[in-house]
């Protein structure tokens, strides 16, 4: 047991999805596991362990944003013994190429600020994602037949942008969408040595007002969830 996780020792798999929604989490472990169990109930963050075609297979809510995010993929890590973390969420398209229900697999995360932030000044270091999920899960989506962009994305450390200019210069730079917590996600992983890699389902558009309605989200995020598992356990 943790500050933030409830659980106790050996609850947890080596193998974690973090969606940021812990009602995602709920719906996402009922849906896609066998013989599930809640791990986890502290502030309402839920998580669950079960397994997945024999493989055991944790989901713990991560919050919104980057500090959230780093509470949990820290201490899943370093408490827990946690060594894949995969990051499903949502995210918004920046380019003109990709569009609402694609995947998006995150190469590189780029950001203002992270909570890791600090750590490296005056260094500008690139979070990456681990090679080995990148390239299963590329292979996972090709198999079925999800339209995928695999390259940058934008970790924001704010939801409502005040810099519209940014926002331009990034598309102009191929920056594939944005979202919340990928960037400080793979700097932890990178500290503890561990594989990390975001799956991120484009729920909404910046450039063109776009966004998925609510009944369509369970289906498209389902793709999401199945490539994240089949990258886990190619």
């Amino acid at each position: 047991m943790t500050t933030h996780i409830g659980a106790s020792p050996g609850d947890i798999a080596e193998t974690v999805l973090m969606p940021g929604d812990p009602s995602r989490a709920q719906w996402a472990a009922e849906t896609f596991l066998e013989d599930v169990s809640c791990i986890n109930k502290v502030r309402g963050m839920l998580g669950f362990t079960g397994t997945w075609k024999g493989h055991r297979v944790s989901i713990q809510g991560s919050g919104m944003g980057m500090p959230s995010l780093s509470i949990y993929a820290n201490e899943l890590i370093r408490d827990f013994g946690a060594k894949t973390l995969i990051r499903i969420g949502s995210c918004g398209a920046m380019q003109d190429t990709v569009a609402i229900r694609d995947v998006i697999l995150a190469m590189t995360a780029s950001t203002i600020s992270t909570p890791s932030t600090h750590i490296f000044h005056p260094l500008n270091f690139a979070p990456c994602a681990n090679f080995e999920l990148l390239r299963a899960a590329a292979v996972a989506s090709e198999k079925k037949n999800v339209t995928t962009h695999i390259g940058g994305i934008y970790s924001s450390d704010v939801f409502y942008s005040e810099h519209p200019r940014l926002d331009e210069e990034m598309t102009r730079h191929g920056v594939l969408a944005v979202e919340m917590e990928a960037a400080e996600l793979y700097a932890v992983a990178a500290r503890y040595g561990c594989r990390a890699l975001a799956v991120l389902t484009v729920s909404d558009h910046l450039k063109t007002g776009e966004a998925l309605p609510s009944e369509d989200r369970e289906r498209t995020f389902g793709d999401m969830v199945e490539i994240a598992l089949e990258a886990a356990f190619p």
